[in-house]
């Protein structure tokens, strides 16, 4: 982010989180990438001792009360440890924003409070082995039985299923009606039941306990339902907007300390009898990331800004897919770069680059693929387009703009 651009608090906010970064010890990163440790829960809860779980939610709930415009300078700075702890930090913020938006004072006392307090930790069931990207087709279902419902299904792919105390269940409750009709979203306490499997071996982003959950006759109370029976639709359009703020904001921290790790590199390295910064070939990959940088951190900011003074749904949609893309995708090639500008060492372990590399691949696959996030933005861009809009028509700056047996449409 722009030191030039924060407020003073802000300013402190991100000085906090860089000193927290800063206390996480090494050696956790490198077991989670061994797949020594499947959930670092001791992570959670010395950022809930420094106070920085759910910045955005309510004083009274343990948050701070901010708006994204903080959280994302937060988010920035941890993306600087790996993708997995950054997700971790990050689903206190996703789920949060349900219960906090759509949950009642009791689910917020019960759930969102202790979250923010990493006293419970949770995990986001979203993904099913039929679904992926189809969200709406999901087959896990939940049948009404008087004060409780019965849930059966499977999720994967959860990220802190190994350690979640609770789950964020979206079943289907209505068969037979539309699929933006028939969703429900519920809060499912670990426990009979309930079957955590840890079966994935992942390319990167490690430790985070990913993992496949199984619901097998999961009595759920009828109080555990957010949102009302029927409009899991809403509540997971809303979810939408932290899920894919965290994951481009996400990647800023990584692929700016990893090209500045390049470029210092470069500085020493030689070849042919000077400095590889000296070859354009180098020097102008880090040109080339320095802008990309700046570019996704200018749009995830804007966007930021953007949600925070209410621009409508619809845009806001656009934006956050906008950003979740050209962060995602510019950190790859951002990471990319540094390993080309450092050539074969940073493919060992010698440096972070290789693992860098792993578990940036992930990020543009999960919180919707970044074909879903083009299909939404044009999506927007033609409901934008369809209502008009008081710029002058350049249409008509043409020499023959009036000449309409020329402009055939059909």
């Amino acid at each position: 982010m722009f030191d030039f651009l924060m407020t003073e608090e802000q300013k402190k906010l991100r000085d906090e989180v860089r000193d927290f970064v800063r206390w996480v010890p090494k050696q956790l990163i490198l077991d989670m990438d061994a797949g020594k440790v499947t959930y670092p829960k001791e992570y959670l809860e010395e950022a809930a001792k420094r106070n920085l779980l759910g910045l955005r939610f309510p004083v009274e709930y343990g948050g701070r009360g901010l708006g994204w415009a903080d959280e994302v300078i937060a988010l920035a700075e941890i993306g600087v440890l790996s993708v997995s702890l950054g997700c971790l930090y990050s689903l206190v913020s996703i789920v949060g924003e349900a219960i906090n938006e759509f949950g009642t004072p009791e689910q917020k006392e019960k759930y969102l409070k202790p979250t923010l307090k990493a006293a419970l930790c949770t995990a986001e069931a979203l993904t099913e082995p039929r679904g992926g990207s189809d969200f709406f087709g999901a087959t896990t279902r939940a049948e009404r039985h008087g004060d409780y419902y019965v849930l059966n299904g499977q999720k994967r792919f959860i990220v802190g299923a190994e350690g979640a105390d609770y789950f964020f269940v979206y079943a289907n409750t209505n068969p037979g009606a539309p699929p933006r009709d028939a969703i429900s979203a519920f809060i499912v306490d670990r426990g009979p039941g309930v079957e955590v499997k840890h079966v994935y071996g992942l390319m990167g982003t490690r430790g985070g306990g990913t993992g496949r959950v199984l619901f097998k006759d999961v009595k759920v109370p009828v109080e555990n339902l957010v949102g009302g029976e029927n409009q899991g639709g809403k509540v997971f359009y809303r979810m939408m907007v932290p899920e894919r703020m965290t994951s481009a904001a996400g990647t800023i921290g990584g692929p700016r300390e990893l090209i500045k790790l390049a470029a210092r590199y470069s500085t020493r390295r030689k070849a042919f009898g000077t400095e590889i910064k000296n070859f354009q070939a180098v020097s102008f990959k880090v040109a080339e990331s320095l802008i990309l940088l700046d570019a996704a951190a200018s749009l995830i900011y804007t966007t930021a800004q953007a949600i925070d003074r209410g621009v409508s749904p619809a845009y806001a949609r656009r934006l956050v897919s906008e950003a979740k893309k050209f962060c995602t995708e510019s950190a790859w090639t951002i990471i990319n770069h540094a390993m080309q500008i450092m050539g074969g060492i940073a493919y060992t372990n010698v440096y972070p680059v290789e693992r860098a590399l792993r578990d940036c691949r992930l990020i543009m696959i999960w919180t919707g693929t970044n074909e879903i996030m083009n299909l939404i933005i044009q999506h927007e861009f033609f409901k934008e387009l369809a209502q008009g809009d008081n710029v002058r028509d350049i249409e008509a700056d043409a020499e023959n703009a009036e000449a309409e047996d020329e402009k055939i449409y059909e």
